[in-house]
């Protein structure tokens, strides 16, 4: 049976990780404009909106990131306003650490900008989520090789003021079953502990077997959450394609 978490405060600085990084932690990685935020698009195709968007909200982000760019809006779940096209919403969950193992692990190696090629491959053949040529710049990410490959990483994103999301969780198919996934992510855990801060994580709500592993070796259910893509109205000026 999942246990939700119960938050103290009726307002969280995880309500809306986005903005809490985008306005603190990781302002050099994105942009605000008003009460519209998002991250360089080769870094994440990350938006947001400020707390209880209201128009003026839907027009700074439509400002900022152009006619025609598509955005993810994780969290947001506000109707967008007429003429804005929703591409998918995916309901999601976000869990966070209650009682996690962190612990280093001497087979999990640090990654660095050489090895976003591997990184990129990886995701290509396991689909973990989003993850672009320069998302290594969130922060650490760990990998464990197999005979030189890299078969299993995870890494840092979000980093809203007293947390960081655990992401990029991803083991290739060859290797799975071998607990690979959970070493990482404790490896992970704890550099982020180190810190003094809490690890958190998302997933979409039908990855039971995810979401079971994660409450199985301490993450609590917090929330549930929402994925979802946008497509801003007009057309991206001429020779730029909309971000994918």
């Amino acid at each position: 049976m999942t246990t939700r978490y119960r938050p103290k405060a009726t307002t969280h600085v995880l309500d809306n990780p986005v903005w809490a990084a985008l306005n603190g932690p990781q302002a050099h990685l994105g942009e605000v404009r008003g009460r519209a935020a998002r991250f360089h698009p080769d870094i994440a195709g990350f938006a947001t909106l400020r707390a209880e968007p209201d128009r003026r909200a839907w027009a700074d982000l439509g400002e900022l990131a152009g006619p025609g760019a598509e955005v993810a809006l994780p969290g947001v779940t506000s109707a967008p306003p007429s003429g804005w096209q929703v591409i998918f919403t995916i309901p999601g969950v976000q869990l966070v650490d209650t009682g996690l193992r962190a612990e280093r692990d001497v087979e999990a190696v640090p990654l660095g900008p050489a090895d976003v090629p591997e990184m990129l491959d990886l995701v290509a053949r396991t689909a973990p989520g989003p993850f672009r040529k320069r998302t290594i710049e969130f922060g650490t990410y760990l990998g464990i090789h197999r005979d030189g490959q890299l078969v299993a990483m995870a890494g840092e994103r979000l980093h809203p003021p007293g947390w960081t999301e655990i992401s990029a969780v991803c083991t290739d198919p060859n290797h799975r079953g071998q607990g690979l996934a959970t070493r990482l992510v404790r490896a992970v855990a704890a550099g982020i502990r180190a810190r003094g801060e809490t690890p958190f994580l998302h997933t979409t709500a039908d990855n039971f077997a995810a979401i079971r592993l994660y409450e199985h070796i301490g993450f609590t259910l917090r929330r549930t959450t929402s994925f979802r893509a946008v497509r801003i109205p007009g057309a991206p000026p001429a020779g730029q394609a909309a971000d994918p």
